[in-house]
């Protein structure tokens, strides 16, 4: 793979502080492509936090809040190296709450698909005020594309003795280097699709810590899922900026497989709140 010439500096920065080149270049050789979407910057537009909720017809009422939409043409190839669909809208659903079970979803509405405008509020059968409150802060407006790379955040697995990503004996040391070194190369955005998941305060990977509670969902649906982080990835990390909810992160996870295929329903939404 060719290195991203973006990342110098972070190599450079590395080499300086005396990691083995060896070492580096492992760690580099993990980089991604992702998309950046912010609400600010000169970017195309790619999207929306909010707007009318539409749906199709058949499409049951979404069970959490929704969030916003992506367009799938409007993404140039090789922004992220996710197999997505090569059209339509990405609609995204979640609560920024913890829970053991999946707080949102994803809905794919294929371009061209007959669609109706849906209550953004018939997921609170209960009614709810404060819940009702918070969703209405959710944030609003067009969001802009800024194509971009990205490293791992975390340098240890979700286990008690947080040993280090096996093969990357100085992965503590480069997270921690990229976490200085991003805000140069590739600033954290609004809503980030594919890459590496990224939270205020992290140690572990959020797609490895989610994979075990996704996996219990799954099999309750009767759904054939993998174990091994190895076969999910990051479909979508949202930074929420909302009153009591400020530090919480949103992912959106899935098995590869059933992404290629299409198969959304089968998204898995954890929530990472540091109040």
């Amino acid at each position: 793979m060719t290195p991203d010439h973006r990342l110098t500096p972070f190599r450079d920065e590395a080499l300086a502080q005396d990691i083995p080149a060896a070492d580096v270049d492992r760690w580099l050789a993990l980089a991604r492509p992702c998309a950046t979407l912010t609400r600010g910057g000169d970017g195309p537009v790619v999207g929306e936090f909010g707007g009318p909720l539409l749906l199709p017809a058949d499409a049951p009422d979404p069970e959490h809040p929704y969030v916003g939409w992506v367009d799938l043409a409007a993404l140039p190839p090789g922004v992220t190296d996710l197999p997505l669909p090569g059209d339509g809208r990405l609609l995204f659903f979640a609560f920024p709450q913890v829970d053991d079970d999946s707080m949102g979803s994803v809905v794919h509405v294929p371009a061209g698909a007959a669609v109706e405008e849906r209550d953004k509020l018939a997921w609170d059968e209960g009614g709810w005020d404060e819940y009702e409150e918070l969703v209405e802060a959710f944030p609003q407006g067009p969001l802009r594309l800024k194509a971009d790379v990205s490293l791992p955040c975390h340098g240890s697995l979700p286990l008690p003795d947080g040993r280090p990503l096996p093969g990357h004996p100085r992965s503590e040391d480069l997270a921690s280097l990229w976490e200085d070194a991003r805000e140069d190369i590739a600033p954290l955005g609004e809503l980030q699709i594919g890459g590496y998941a990224d939270e205020e305060a992290i140690e572990s990977d959020p797609v490895v810590r989610a994979v075990s509670d996704a996996v219990r969902a799954g099999t309750a649906n009767g759904w054939e899922v993998s174990s091994d982080a190895a076969d999910w990835v990051l479909l979508a990390d949202w930074q929420v900026d909302v009153d009591d909810y400020e530090g919480a992160t949103v992912h959106w996870v899935m098995q590869r497989s059933d992404l290629a295929a299409g198969r959304f329903e089968r998204a898995f939404v954890s929530v990472f709140h540091n109040p």
